[in-house]
């Protein structure tokens, strides 16, 4: 039985598609949650540039999809809300935590045998 405000059996696919373009188009561009959390204290603000990037295009896409296929634009774009408001909520999160609690990157900076350049202290 389709949802309230939702028309018809296909609805559910064209949310799911446009949701997992969300997740993928972001992927496309950034690296994960993870790696954001680690990396947050040597390059907090370029990961989260790449997420604002991803997120960019993830919706021109959407967009562009509930154009061409109008009879689906409800579940295309709500399947693209729901995924960009849940990964961008993860990378927030992600970029606070790797703020906040630190922790060695996976990612080396700097002269080789010096002090790691991303370190803070």
């Amino acid at each position: 039985m389709a949802a309230e405000g939702f028309g018809s059996n296909s609805d559910g696919i064209a949310f799911l598609v446009a949701a997992y373009g969300v997740y993928e188009v972001i992927a496309g561009a950034c690296s994960s949650p993870q790696t954001t959390e680690i990396n947050a204290g040597a390059r907090a603000e370029t990961l989260m540039k790449w997420v604002h990037l991803g997120v960019a295009q993830a919706w021109v896409l959407a967009a562009v999809a509930a154009f061409i296929d109008r009879k689906h634009t409800k579940p295309i774009l709500a399947g693209a809300a729901v995924a960009t408001a849940m990964q961008y909520a993860s990378y927030v999160h992600a970029k606070r935590a790797g703020l906040r609690n630190g922790g060695p990157p996976t990612e080396t900076y700097g002269p080789a045998g010096g002090k790691p350049a991303w370190s803070r202290f």
